[in-house]
């Protein structure tokens, strides 16, 4: 095993040294910062005024920032499939959490697409890669893929399982798996556990720190509270409690930063800034976007994002070209040196962006959801209808245009982003060859991707 070990991370490095780099060095530290549920303006370098983040602000200063971030899916699970295994929905069949069949059954027209709850193990999943090339993986705070992130190449586990959020921010936590002191907050106490990790690794490391902040239940951290009850909201951010959840994160991302710079690896270190899908409808809002979590409007699908690799990528920089989560996984394969030759992955390599080497990629993007999705609240959102935050359907951006298509009846959305970033004016029938040339595209790719295309009538359905 160790001389396997020994030939695994000379062949990296000596891939790493054919990278442009200028000599042999040791692979860089890879960490993916994946937050639950914060939208797209749930930040101050994307323009809050309410919620209060000075340690991701200065963070994201130092890289690349890209104002067009998006999550593959608009809620977590299948977010989150698809970030690990660097491909589109369809691909690992996880579309939502449990059931498909969300909502009252009266109201759905189609039998939706069954849906899987644990990703399988017959992909390409970016921990494995990683182990496999010598990284030691550690794996905190929401996993939501299975049982068991241990199973899926993480040497560590720290408090992820099965479920979606805990049962409580205070202990005791209920469904996580963690000990603490008697009052630990459950964001502080994760960070605590992380930081113990990065005490004992010796040698290039992947951390992957989804945090299950600022996932419901909304609990919110005492000592912060005042603050936020007696600061006034703007633009649809003025929830005071989750404002000190949004805080309380951003402290400890500022921790973690911290001890990267106290041990000399900062340097050295790719971080990569998300969340797995927009901001919670009705906690926050994300104008001048459309809707919000579980919508395949802006409001649901664009997030925070941004790339950090000092001397490698710029500071103060920022782009509006589109990307995706899917791109995360052969971006750290380049910069780990690890050849993708023989994964079949559908995200793009983004170095030749974060390096300035490229300025514009042009290419279509995809979201799949051939299932239902309850609203939240009937009275109070900005879906396509009250009752569902999403009925089935695929969407798909190229360019400046976005189209929306509904299984149910066919219907056609279309919006350009550049002048209708609220999704509100639909050119469907005023600008019909883009509709035609996008519709073409996205049926390409259904069949490219066996997408599964819902058909059958639902007989418990009431016009």
């Amino acid at each position: 095993m160790r001389l396997l070990y020994f030939f695994i991370t000379i062949h990296t490095l000596s891939i790493a040294s054919c990278q442009g780099q200028g000599s042999i060095k040791t692979p860089p530290n890879i960490i993916i910062i994946n937050i639950d549920d914060m939208g797209w303006k749930d930040v101050g370098f994307m323009g809050s005024t309410y919620y209060e983040t000075p340690h991701l602000d200065r963070l994201s200063a130092e890289g690349m920032v890209f104002t067009n971030g998006y999550a593959a899916a608009a809620n977590c699970a299948p977010s989150r499939a698809c970030l690990m295994t660097g491909q589109w929905t369809p691909r690992h069949g996880i579309y939502t959490v449990n059931s498909s069949e969300r909502g009252d059954a009266q109201h759905r027209k189609l039998i939706p697409t069954k849906n899987k709850t644990i990703l399988s193990r017959d992909h390409n999943i970016l921990p494995t890669v990683l182990h496999q090339n010598g990284y030691m993986t550690c794996h905190a705070g929401k996993w939501h893929l299975s049982e068991n992130p241990l199973d899926y190449g993480f040497d560590v586990n720290i408090g992820g399982g099965h479920n979606g959020h805990p049962t409580s921010y205070y202990p005791p936590y209920g469904n996580v798996q963690l000990t603490g002191e008697d009052e630990d907050y459950l964001t502080d106490l994760v960070m605590d556990h992380t930081l113990k990790f990065l005490d004992t690794v010796s040698r290039p490391f992947f951390l992957h720190y989804t945090p299950y902040a600022v996932h419901t239940p909304i609990h919110p951290v005492e000592s912060l509270l005042e603050k936020y009850v007696h600061k006034t909201g703007s633009n649809g951010q003025q929830n005071a409690d989750y404002a000190t959840m949004i805080e309380n994160l951003d402290r400890n991302i500022g921790r973690l930063i911290s001890s990267l710079e106290e041990k000399g690896v900062f340097n050295n270190t790719l971080i990569i800034f998300t969340s797995d899908n927009g901001g919670l409808y009705g906690i926050t809002k994300q104008r001048p976007l459309r809707a919000g979590k579980g919508s395949y409007y802006e409001g649901g699908i664009r997030v925070p994002f941004f790339f950090v690799y000092r001397n490698v990528i710029n500071a103060n920089t920022t782009t509006e070209i589109p990307i995706s989560n899917i791109d995360i996984f052969p971006t750290i394969l380049y910069y780990a040196g690890i050849s993708q030759d023989q994964m079949s992955l559908d995200g793009t390599n983004l170095s030749p962006i974060l390096e300035n080497q490229q300025h514009h990629m042009h290419r279509p993007m995809f979201w799949h959801f051939p299932i239902y999705l309850q609203a939240y609240n009937v009275h109070d959102n900005e879906n396509r209808d009250s009752l569902f935050r999403t009925r089935p359907g695929s969407v798909i951006r190229e360019g400046d245009y976005k189209l929306h298509y509904y299984f149910e009846d066919d219907t056609v959305e279309l919006y350009n982003l550049s002048e209708d970033i609220g999704e509100r004016n639909n050119l469907a029938s005023t600008e019909p060859e883009i509709k035609d040339k996008l519709l073409n595209t996205l049926r390409n790719w259904w069949n490219k991707t066996n997408a599964p295309i819902p058909k059958e009538l639902n007989p418990a359905y009431e016009n």
